[in-house]
């Protein structure tokens, strides 16, 4: 059953095959498990947040048009899940004192450029959840901050407020451990 397209793969999966839908999950889990993990706060919470999805691409797989990617279809749920978990464990928003967080500025125009993508992506997960979520949203999703603001039930001007408080964040973290980095260096 290995051997079977896509389109036949889903056809299977949407009549109840375990075993065509253990072969799609195979094949696009490793790729959905890199999108939980960017909305996750750790390796448990993003393999939940991947089960959870699945489930829901299985019960809804009929509704898969061939429009589009499958793939872009299977992550659009993934997401979607991640921002569910995120509302249902903040039902009241997420409130965060920047100034209690780190706050030194660093000057450098891109302080990203040297980072390697694991690192980076820990100092993402370490964001305050709604910072995490809307730097993700925006920046790997490409959402605006209207659509942003419709899915998470807050106004525009928080979005861009946590958007902007997360880039501080994360350039104060980057500046951080590069002078960390130096020190143990020198």
């Amino acid at each position: 059953m290995e051997y079977l397209n896509e389109i036949e793969l889903i056809r299977k999966c949407g009549k109840g095959d375990r075993r065509a839908q253990n072969i799609l999950y195979e094949r696009l889990s490793p790729k959905m498990m890199a999108v939980c993990f960017r909305y996750s706060r750790s390796r448990e919470d993003a393999e939940d947040t991947l089960m959870e999805g699945f489930v829901k691409v299985f019960e809804n797989i009929d509704q898969f048009k061939n429009e589009g990617s499958f793939d872009g279809w299977v992550r659009k749920i993934m997401v979607n899940t991640a921002i569910a978990k995120f509302k249902k464990a903040n039902p009241f928003g997420v409130i965060v004192n920047i100034e209690s967080l780190h706050n030194s500025i660093f000057s450098g125009e891109n302080v990203f450029e040297d980072m390697n993508g694991k690192a980076l992506m820990e100092l993402i997960q370490k964001l305050p959840p709604a910072y995490q979520m809307v730097f993700n949203l925006y920046t790997f999703e490409g959402m605006k901050h209207k659509e942003i603001a419709e899915k998470l039930g807050v106004s525009e001007g928080t979005s861009k407020s946590n958007l902007f408080d997360a880039r501080k964040i994360l350039k104060n973290r980057v500046a951080h451990t590069k002078q960390y980095e130096l020190a143990a260096n020198a």
